[in-house]
């Protein structure tokens, strides 16, 4: 793969074409997201996609990663999670309550105790198996492409992507204060 088409299986794109753009340029049923340069120097972009589907997508240590904006536990927006490594893995901290989910897989993790009783206590990271869905990042002549992950598996982060949410989360954000 040349330097000028990376893909990265952590992340995903969008179907909208850049400003001059030809559509054989983008990979199919992508979005785009933006221009690769804009993201580095973001760190982090949120987007709503399909006219449904937020998502983040981030740049850490030389890769993009795009995922669900709400985290899957309480709605958290994860674009203010901190990015740390647990056992080897990275993953976002979700602000609210700091669950933490892997950037590649979207598994959820947990430190486990091995044996209650024993004493000092000994922990271990575990996977509760994948919560948050993860989309595919496609970069194309410096373009950002997102293809959502349309797997029909349910994903915990999904309730987050309805329309009831989107509705209910519109109405309870406070309105601004009129200017006097």
């Amino acid at each position: 793969m040349s330097s000028e088409e990376e893909t990265s299986q952590n992340s995903s794109s969008s179907s909208t074409l850049p400003p001059s753009s030809s559509s054989s340029s983008s990979p199919a049923a992508s979005h785009f997201i933006g221009k690769k340069e804009d993201i580095v120097m973001a760190g982090r972009v949120t987007k709503m996609v399909n006219g449904c589907r937020d998502i983040l997508v981030l740049y850490h240590q030389g890769q993009l990663h795009a995922m669900d904006l709400r985290c899957y536990h309480s709605g958290g927006e994860l674009q203010y999670g901190d990015i740390e490594e647990f056992n080897g893995r990275l993953c976002i901290v979700c602000p609210w309550h700091k669950y933490k989910i892997t950037l590649a897989e979207g598994e959820g993790l947990y430190q486990a105790v091995e044996d209650p009783s024993a004493k000092p206590l000994r922990t271990h990271w575990r996977s509760k198996g994948v919560k948050q869905r993860i989309h595919k990042v496609t970069e194309v002549n410096g373009n950002v492409y997102v293809t959502l992950n349309d797997s029909c598996e349910d994903i915990e982060s999904d309730v987050y992507q309805t329309e009831r949410y989107i509705t209910d989360l519109i109405k309870t954000r406070p309105k601004p204060m009129a200017k006097k």
